[in-house]
C-alpha cells in the first residue's frame, strides 16, 4: 500500500525478517535512502519463522504428483498459526521479550510434535531475533490508526493486490491458491479500512492469460502459441523462477473476477506480446462435456477441470505497438481487441499497456 511516497505493511499480512533485511538492504545498495521514513510495518502483522519455511518444503513434498506448486516460502504455515492462534505478531517481538521466548518456544514445540522431522536450535533462534527486534522496531507503527488519520486528512490511499484474484483462498482456484484473501475483501480485513473508504477498483489484466503452478488452466495452449506468449512476455514467475503457463484471455473467468471485486475500470497489460499474430482467440464462454453453457464460474477445480472454452476470433495486427503512446494510433484491430473486451465485460477500459515502462502506458480517458 502506498501513500504519499510511503509503502505500509498491514495487519493482513506475513513477514519473514530475514527476507525483508536482506530486500531493504538490496534497495539501499541501489541508492534508496531514509527507508525507515518510507516502510511502515504493522504491529500487528504475523512472524513467518524459518520453521514455517521448512514445514512448507515437507508439505509440498509429501504431495508428490498432487504439489499445489507454493513458493515454499512459509506462507501457509504461517497463517496457519495465525489461524489456530498460536501465531506471533510483530508487535508481541517488540514488547517483553520473556513473553515473546514463551511464545516462541510454544509454537516451535506445536511444530516439532507435528513433524518431528524438523530441527530448531531455539536459543540460536531467539539470539537472532533479539537483533531483529531492535532492527525492525523504526519501522513499526499502529498503521490502522496511521491510515485513519490519513484518510481524515483527505489524503489518497493506493492499495496493491499481492496476487492474482484467482489465487484467493475463499474465490479462487482452491487449493491451488495463496493462503489469505487477495480480492477486494482484503483490503477491509487486511489494513482495516471501512468499505465506504473504498473508491475506485482498477481490474489489472494482461492481454492474455496466466498462471504459475498447477491447477486447472481452461485457455492453456500447450503449443506454439503457449511458448510464443511465454517468451515474448518473458513470464518467468518473480519467486519460483518457473515459466508461466500461458494461454488466451478468458472472459468468464475476467467477469466471474470482475463480480467478485467490482472493478470500476480495467488496466489491460502486454498487449504488445500479442503483436506478431495474425489472429487471436478470446475464451467467451464455459460449456461442460455435455454442451451446456455455464452461467457461473465453476466453484470446484473438479468441474472446472472439465470445462472446454467456447472461443470468439479476433483479427491480429502484425504491426509493433511498442512505441505508440496514443490510442488512436494503435493499430485499428488492436482497438478493436480492446474494444471488445470492454464490451464483453461491461467495464471500461482506462489503460493500456505496450511494453515494459510506465511510459509504455496509454492513458485512454
Amino acid at each position: 500500500m502506498l501513500l504519499d511516497r510511503v509503502s505500509t505493511q498491514c495487519n493482513g499480512v506475513v513477514i519473514h525478517l530475514p527476507s525483508l533485511f536482506e530486500e531493504l538492504s538490496k534497495n539501499e545498495a541501489k541508492g534508496l535512502q531514509k527507508i525507515e521514513h518510507r516502510l511502515i510495518i504493522s504491529d500487528r502483522a504475523h512472524l513467518v519463522f524459518d520453521f514455517h519455511q521448512h514445514v512448507d518444503g515437507m508439505q509440498e513434498a509429501e504431495k508428490g504428483g498432487k504439489s499445489l506448486g507454493t513458493t515454499k516460502k512459509g506462507i501457509g504455515p504461517a497463517y496457519s498459526s495465525k489461524a489456530t492462534r498460536n501465531g506471533i505478531r510483530v508487535g508481541e517481538l517488540l514488547g517483553d521479550f520473556n513473553l515473546f521466548t514463551e511464545k516462541f518456544k510454544t509454537i516451535v514445540a506445536t511444530h516439532v510434535r507435528l513433524f518431528p522431522s524438523i530441527n530448531v536450535d531455539v536459543e540460536a533462534e531467539l539470539k537472532k531475533y533479539e537483533d531483529y527486534r531492535e532492527r525492525v522496531r523504526p519501522y513499526v507503527k499502529d498503521t490502522i490508526c496511521f491510515l485513519h488519520t490519513a484518510l481524515r486528512q483527505g489524503k489518497t490511499i493506493l492499495v496493491e493486490g499481492a496476487n492474482a484474484a484467482m489465487l484467493d483462498i475463499d474465490f479462487g482456484t482452491y487449493p491451488y491458491v495463496t493462503s489469505s484473501n487477495c480480492s477486494i475483501g482484503g483490503v477491509l480485513t487486511g489494513l482495516g479500512l471501512p468499505p465506504q473508504t473504498i473508491g475506485e477498483v482498477i481490474g489489472v489484466v494482461k492481454a492474455y492469460t496466466t498462471r504459475v503452478g498447477d491447477g486447472p488452466f481452461p485457455t492453456e495452449q500447450l503449443n506454439e502459441f503457449g511458448e510464443l506468449l511465454q517468451t515474448r512476455g518473458f513470464e518467468v514467475g518473480v519467486t519460483t523462477k518457473r515459466k508461466r503457463r500461458c494461454g488466451w484471455l478468458d472472459i468468464p473467468l475476467l467477469k466471474y473476477t470482475s463480480l467478485v471485486n467490482g472493478y470500476t475500470c480495467i488496466c489491460i497489460t502486454k498487449l504488445d506480446i500479442l503483436d506478431t499474430l495474425s489472429e487471436i482467440k478470446v475464451a467467451v464462454a464455459y460449456k461442460r462435456p455435455n454442451g451446456e453453457i455455464l452461467d457461473h464460474f465453476p466453484g470446484t477445480v473438479a468441474e472446472l477441470s472439465t470445462i472446454e472454452a467456447e472461443y470468439a476470433i479476433l483479427p491480429g495486427w502484425q504491426t509493433c505497438t511498442e512505441n505508440i503512446r496514443d490510442f488512436k494510433e494503435l493499430p485499428e484491430n488492436a482497438q478493436k481487441y480492446i474494444r471488445f473486451l470492454e464490451n464483453e465485460l461491461k467495464v471500461p477500459v482506462r489503460w493500456v499497456g505496450v511494453g515494459k515502462g510506465r511510459e509504455s502506458i496509454i492513458n485512454i480517458h
